[in-house]
């Protein structure tokens, strides 16, 4: 592992907080960490910075989703399946990544996620819900679809291209099952472990981690995971909206500037 001053080994710790927290509540973390890591590790290897953001990004997500398990209605068994698609998709996207320029799927994206945002503007009632109304029953279609196009889907994304996949679950699967914002963003931390897992052992596989830079961000991960977990439980959909829209219009800015800066 390359030498680390104090004063990177702190902000690298606090980005993994912050960012724990944002994964948390809504997705993304990534659009934090991932650059926090570029910009203290210059010279290490994109493989070892992939892989070191994915040993602490484990450990948030896997306490952030304990902690949503316990509070929030997620059916547990769906959201695994849902992972394991979400898994196989990845590595079918990692095979294809070396054929496609992520400068033409950038642009897509951008349009994709802007009209997301102008759609969560518009629809206040997206992901809310009702005070004393009933969740709907999940049917058997409903968990299909989800696990082939939300899993299979946004986990080829995830290994094709990756940005802001946290946050595609999250609003995918509240389109798809029917979901309140707060149990889709319970139920994407389920998937989410999943597809971790299955990158942090190719990752371990390979060698690129950085264990011990790994082990000290990842508690401050994991604080800021369970804090999200349990504000979003407390504040509801109306909070984890704002999260929303700020995330995705953050994820906008973050590819634009890398399409055209």
């Amino acid at each position: 592992m390359p030498e680390i001053s104090l004063t990177t080994l702190v902000l690298l710790c606090l980005a993994a907080l912050v960012a724990g927290w944002i994964d948390a509540v809504v997705g993304g973390g990534g659009l934090l960490l991932l650059p926090a890591l570029l910009l203290g590790l210059p010279n290490v290897q994109a493989a070892h910075i992939l892989g070191t953001n994915k040993a602490v990004a484990i450990v948030g997500t896997t306490g952030a989703a304990i902690t949503y398990a316990r509070k929030a209605p997620v059916q547990i068994r769906t959201a695994i399946r849902i992972g394991l698609a979400a898994l196989a998709g990845s590595m079918g996207g990692a095979f294809f990544a070396a054929g496609i320029s992520s400068e033409v799927l950038r642009p897509v994206i951008m349009v994709v996620l802007l009209a997301v945002a102008a759609f969560v503007m518009l629809r206040p009632s997206f992901g809310a819900k009702a005070e004393g109304e009933e969740r709907a029953p999940l049917t058997r279609a409903r968990i299909v679809t989800a696990i082939v196009v939300v899993g299979g889907g946004i986990g080829f994304y995830d290994g094709l291209f990756g940005p802001g996949t946290g946050t595609f679950l999250v609003l995918a699967l509240t389109a798809v099952l029917h979901l309140d914002l707060v149990t889709a963003s319970a139920t994407a931390k389920i998937v989410n472990v999943c597809t971790n897992a299955g990158a942090l052992a190719m990752f371990a596989y390979q060698g690129s981690v950085y264990w011990q830079l790994a082990g000290v961000m990842a508690v401050f991960n994991l604080i800021g995971g369970t804090v999200g977990a349990r504000m979003a439980l407390s504040k509801g959909a109306e909070f984890v909206r704002g999260v929303l829209l700020v995330v995705v219009l953050s994820l906008v800015a973050k590819l634009a500037f890398d399409q055209w800066a």
